[in-house]
């Protein structure tokens, strides 16, 4: 036995979610140095000004992917200290990008990507397999909390380096996220491996001792068994397992709700607004988007409050009637734009990007966090880590396609118009979860899987949830 030396249940889940600053430096560090870098460059190509702010979702999509299957076979804990290598180095190589190198730009955002991507996969997992049923949406939450902390630092960077000459800002705005990724690094090293895998590679012992980290003395066998029991129906029928078997009967319906849920959250719209904010004030107001660097600030303060009144709620409300609620008025705060400029052509210009701050506001109590909640709570154990990896590329697929084609669409038609595009995909995520998705709230990992298993989700949702 690999003797763990005792690490205290704070440190685990404050480095554990750690992660997710990385995940929401970068995306928004583009927010305040695309402003720059267009001036430095003479950036005036949509296309290309897509590319050099999406090229880390690319790469993303793929780094998810790959993190998902490698997860499975070297553990969570090793895969998170690689991710963050991988950033550190891309940061780092970002900041330093020849003059006009746009392309060698998008290429080492790309590469950048694969960590940015693949900690997006992993954190949820972790966190979700640490943490107890009871408080697995809230603690998962934490999640959150540091992906829209690692937005609002950005921000903050951003402006306090917004008088520096401009070939020197943007650089140095991309290059610092290798301090977050340093910091994640030598936190990680200190961390146990999550007690699922260490069950799987028949680890019992450490398994046992990491969960004494994070659970009562009483509730450590009982969950050891339960891991036990759902980890050995498992390896019976491991051959068989393949990227098909997301889709069979036993797993079809969480698969769906898993990827569904993560693939909405992007396409709603939402990184519209956090990569290209000073943009849309600057063709709302006229204003130049250098000189609009504090509505993100503004922005990122709603984030990391949305995120800790999640935590507060977390379980005092079911998922599905969050998710809905939120997505709801996120829709509103999309289509009232373009009903209101209808009907009073001459309204105040900013009208947007209040309807935009109510929006973000929705958007970091229930989807943000929920998304990854639920991530990390349906997929079932033989396939958590191909799941999580298929759901989180979705996500990033979502997020690709809206970075890369909102300029190319404000381009060409009112910015009321493409947020109402937004809010109708919004409301066809609220049928979504209404129709495909099952409540999770209180129940143990391994019940989520056996009520899955060949069930509908209205079957599912409608049994009484355990508060376990």
């Amino acid at each position: 036995m690999n003797k763990q030396k005792k690490v205290s249940s704070k440190f685990i889940f404050f480095f554990g979610s750690f992660g997710g600053i990385l995940f929401g430096y970068d995306i928004g560090v583009m927010t305040g140095a695309l402003p720059f870098l267009k001036t430095d460059w003479a950036l005036t190509n949509a296309t290309l000004v897509g590319w050099v702010t999406s090229a880390v979702m690319f790469g993303a999509i793929f780094g998810a992917a790959i993190a998902g299957q490698l997860a499975d076979r070297l553990g969570r804990r090793r895969m998170i200290l690689m991710s963050s290598l991988i950033f550190a180095i891309g940061s780092i190589l970002c900041g330093f990008s020849p003059n006009n190198g746009t392309y060698y730009l998008i290429g080492m955002r790309i590469f950048l990507g694969l960590a940015v991507g693949a900690a997006s996969a992993l954190v949820p997992a972790y966190m979700s397999e640490m943490a107890p049923a009871r408080l697995r949406g809230s603690l998962s939450g934490i999640n959150q909390t540091m992906i829209v902390s690692g937005m609002l630092i950005s921000y903050i960077v951003d402006y306090i380096l917004k008088d520096l000459p401009e070939n020197m800002s943007w650089r140095l705005m991309l290059g610092l996220a290798a301090v977050p990724a340093i910091i994640l690094f030598l936190g990680v090293l200190k961390l146990p491996e999550s007690p699922r895998f260490l069950i799987k590679a028949n680890r019992l012992d450490e398994a046992r001792q990491v969960l004494s980290f994070v659970r009562k003395p009483d509730e450590v066998d009982s969950e050891v068994k339960a891991i036990q029991s759902t980890a050995q129906t498992e390896a019976n029928n491991l051959e068989k397992t393949s990227w098909a078997t997301l889709f069979n009967g036993k797993y079809r319906y969480l698969v769906m709700a898993g990827v569904g849920v993560a693939a909405f959250q992007q396409f709603q719209g939402a990184n519209a607004i956090f990569y290209y904010i000073p943009l849309i004030v600057e063709k709302a107001t006229g204003s130049a988007a250098s000189s609009a660097l504090m509505w993100p600030i503004v922005q990122g303060i709603l984030l990391v409050l949305g995120s800790l009144l999640y935590i507060w709620i977390a379980e005092k409300f079911n998922r599905r009637t969050l998710l809905m609620l939120g997505g709801s008025v996120m829709a509103l705060s999309f289509l009232l734009p373009a009903v209101i400029n209808s009907l009073v052509p001459n309204a105040s210009p900013m009208m947007i990007v209040v309807f935009l701050c109510i929006y973000v506001a929705f958007y970091a109590v229930t989807w943000a966090p929920l998304t990854w909640v639920l991530v990390g709570e349906l997929f079932p154990l033989a396939i958590r880590g191909r799941g999580s990896g298929l759901a989180s590329s979705f996500n990033w697929i979502g997020s690709f396609a809206v970075g890369l084609l909102f300029p190319i669409m404000t381009a060409s038609m009112p910015q009321e118009a493409v947020f109402a595009i937004f809010g109708v995909i919004c409301l066809l995520g609220v049928a979504f979860i209404r129709f495909a998705v099952p409540e999770t709230r209180g129940r143990s990992l391994e019940e989520i899987e056996v009520l899955g298993a060949g069930e509908s989700p209205a079957e599912v949702s409608g049994k009484p949830v355990t508060n376990r």
